[in-house]
């Protein structure tokens, strides 16, 4: 998924087509990452910028999301990282460390915020009762400590196991998913649980909330499906083939640079400032 894949099945007879390939996706690889980094960086920083000085619901509310935000600025940094690695080789072990956030960072974050939405809706006993700082702080504290493992993971097994690191991502991708579709799934239920007489009790305000929860929860789980269907595919090749194709790879880069602005998005749409934005 960055400049570490490298091409095992290049045939003597057909090098030349091969190197013109390669050259071509050398040059998608860098433009990507560039896109990456102007558009990325900017949003990324400005939804953190938001959360901080308090336009939205708070930093208590949002804690999650600003977490998420700081990491996708990490996969931005890691952009120009891998633009630097072209021409110095040496920095490819960091390069190699932050795959593990790229891979790992996005997903779970957005993972604990469906989650987060699931016990608003579902448990909400459970939600008030974890709903202070404290709780997001120790969370997200945690899910830093697996991402950092992710990293070590990745700086290990990219370039010297790599059959491993596919497998890695696999079963990432299908752990993830797992958890957006059943708070989904659950959501869902819990909505459609409700009788007429008890929707009748259900203030228009909560019912719309209930709604943009949904909302948010679908959106959020098909951006996991863009970011993560190509690559676990992709993943499952490499290991069903033992072969490790840049042409393959590109496909799955793609999609998972532009599924990482919808969040940011999304956030933007409902703090109002994406319409602001448009109008400049």
């Amino acid at each position: 998924m960055n400049n570490c894949t490298v091409n095992f099945t290049t045939p003597v007879e057909s090098t030349n087509s091969t190197t013109n390939s390669y050259e071509l996706l050398y040059i998608l690889n860098m433009c990507m990452h560039c896109i990456n980094f102007l558009f990325g960086l900017p949003t990324h920083s400005y939804v953190i910028w938001l959360i901080i000085t308090g336009t939205g619901n708070g930093v208590a509310f949002e804690f999650v999301i600003l977490n998420l935000s700081f990491s996708e600025i990490g996969i931005c940094l890691n952009s120009v990282i891998s633009l630097l690695s072209f021409w110095f080789s040496g920095i490819i072990i960091l390069n190699t460390f932050l795959v593990g956030l790229i891979i790992t960072g996005r997903p779970l974050f957005q993972c604990l915020i469906c989650v987060e939405r699931y016990l608003a809706v579902v448990h909400p006993v459970i939600f008030l009762k974890y709903k202070p700082l404290r709780y997001r702080v120790i969370g997200c504290t945690l899910a830093w400590i697996l991402i950092l493992g992710s990293c070590v993971c990745c700086m290990l097994t990219v370039a010297s196991h790599y059959i491993v690191f596919m497998w890695f991502i696999f079963l990432q991708f299908l752990i993830f998913l797992s958890i957006q579709l059943f708070c989904l799934v659950a959501i869902l239920r819990a909505l459609k649980q409700s009788g007429p007489g008890e929707r009748g009790r259900i203030r228009n305000e909560e019912n719309d909330k209930i709604r943009r929860v949904i909302y948010l929860i679908l959106v959020t789980t098909a951006t996991i499906v863009i970011i993560y269907v190509p690559l676990a595919l992709t993943a499952l090749y490499t290991i069903v083939t033992k072969v490790m194709i840049q042409d393959v790879w590109f496909p799955a880069v793609i999609c998972y640079i532009l599924a990482g602005f919808v969040q940011s998005v999304i956030y933007l749409n409902r703090t109002g400032k994406l319409s602001c934005l448009c109008s400049l």
